[in-house]
């Protein structure tokens, strides 16, 4: 039966939704305020049938913005609190870039050791070739100037984390309702009051938004603005759209993951390359990137095979008969480029001499997946219409399973040092995170 009435409702079965209604179910009982009865999950497909159910896994905590890193600390903490509910793999995580981000990653270095996260730096073009080949006999990539090996991190099978997830929901007395589309909210004055789906309303007193590249639409139901003041660097405001979408761009080699690994047969860390190096194609030698270019890759025993991935396509700058429209999308298991394959097997060749000749062994199947971008490409974590929680990730969010646990103690009275850099209220004030000079707009 369609329940008419839940203190809480989440609307997504993803990471955010599953890791919120989780851990406030267990805030809830420890305080003596209810239980995970009160808490219901909405989700138009099911658990993890969006962005989570098909993200590459790739847990890290590189990044360029102090804010963002003690964040990802944060989540890292979680997903090494149980490895094998959450399908984790701890093997590390290594960045590697030219000259031109050597400051960015030794700015990274120096603030991780700040907050006690392990990791070894390493610069110089001849002493990271060394590293690498001390890990790869075969490594071969050129003009690498610096590089930094994070020792925790590494990857977690998407879709065995999230049924992981849900799995400790449900242990706590969360229902998950699948096939229940949201078509509006109802409210008074300005706070929710229930919310509407194709299957029935629900009466409640509070709402928590999840729904990854789903967030605009929802937004939209919300009322909330479709573009935002931005203050820049000299003080001025300039409007700009609320969202933007990317294509991103994921896939998988269908070679044995064991092939990927290290010199002495262990498992190897994430790999994450920036490079301004000329990339040339690995099956006719012409030119594919002159300009920075960047790939991820990883072995997967889940996939079988090689997966990774490289800079995501503005899908206002995809060729005419491939663009969409990103509100009306329901399946985000597409890719808008036609030509990833090629540019990111070219580059597994470019590092690694074991990938000569591989482009044939390409899956061709749907990868990757919409992504939906706030202003400045980071994330917002905040509180409208008086009572809806809002996670936008900006696609940071497979990793960011922590997030979840944090929400949870805000909505319970506990406001977070960690999320306060995430408020909607920065664009107009001008509290920008900062941009390095990778290619990836996340970064």
């Amino acid at each position: 039966m369609f329940p008419s009435r839940r203190k809480y409702v989440i609307v997504g079965a993803g990471i955010h939704g599953l890791s919120t209604a989780y851990h406030l179910a267990q805030l809830l009982k420890a305080k003596g305020r209810g239980d995970g009865r009160d808490i219901v999950i909405l989700d138009k497909r099911g658990v993890a049938a969006g962005a989570s159910g098909i993200a590459c896994g790739v847990i890290r905590n590189n990044y360029y913005q102090p804010a963002m890193r003690e964040l990802m600390a944060h989540s890292v903490q979680l997903w090494e609190s149980d490895p094998e509910a959450y399908s984790y793999h701890p093997v590390g995580y290594i960045q590697l870039g030219p000259k031109a981000m050597r400051e960015d990653i030794a700015g990274i270095a120096r603030e991780q050791e700040e907050i006690g996260y392990e990791s070894a730096f390493v610069e110089g073009e001849r002493v990271c070739a060394r590293y690498m080949k001390g890990l790869f006999h075969d490594w071969r990539a050129q003009g690498i100037c610096a590089l930094l090996h994070e020792k925790r991190g590494g990857y977690a099978n998407s879709m065995r984390s999230m049924q992981g997830l849900a799995a400790k929901a449900v242990s706590e007395g969360v229902e998950i309702l699948s096939g229940a589309t949201v078509q509006s909210f109802a409210s008074n004055g300005g706070a929710v009051t229930a919310v509407k789906t194709d299957r029935g309303q629900i009466h409640c007193d509070y709402v928590v938004i999840g729904a990854g590249p789903w967030v605009p639409r929802l937004w939209q139901m919300l009322e909330l603005p479709v573009s935002v003041p931005v203050r820049d660097a000299q003080g001025q405001l300039r409007e700009r759209p609320m969202w933007k979408f990317w294509a991103l761009q994921e896939g998988t080699l269908g070679m044995p993951p064991d092939c990927l690994k290290t010199n002495d047969g262990a498992m190897p860390p994430v790999i994450h390359l920036d490079s301004n190096a000329p990339l040339y194609a690995d099956d006719d030698g012409s030119i594919i990137k002159e300009c920075m270019w960047g790939i991820y890759y990883k072995p997967d025993f889940h996939c079988g095979g090689i997966q990774g991935g490289a800079a995501p396509c503005a899908l206002d700058e995809a060729p005419e008969d491939v663009r969409i429209d990103p509100y009306g999308v329901e399946s985000p298991d597409y890719v808008v480029d036609r030509n990833f394959a090629r540019m990111w097997v070219s580059a597994l060749a470019h590092c690694h001499s074991r990938f000569e000749g591989a482009l044939p062994k390409y899956r061709d199947e749907p990868s990757g997946g919409i992504g939906a971008f706030t202003p400045d490409n980071f994330p917002v974590f905040d509180v409208f219409r008086e009572n809806c929680y809002v996670i936008a990730d900006s696609n940071h969010g497979y990793k960011m399973l922590g997030v979840g646990k944090l929400v949870a103690e805000e909505i319970g009275g506990e406001p977070s040092r960690l999320l306060a850099p995430f408020r909607y209220s920065r664009y107009a004030e001008g509290r920008l995170h900062p941009s390095s000079h990778s290619p990836f707009p996340w970064s």
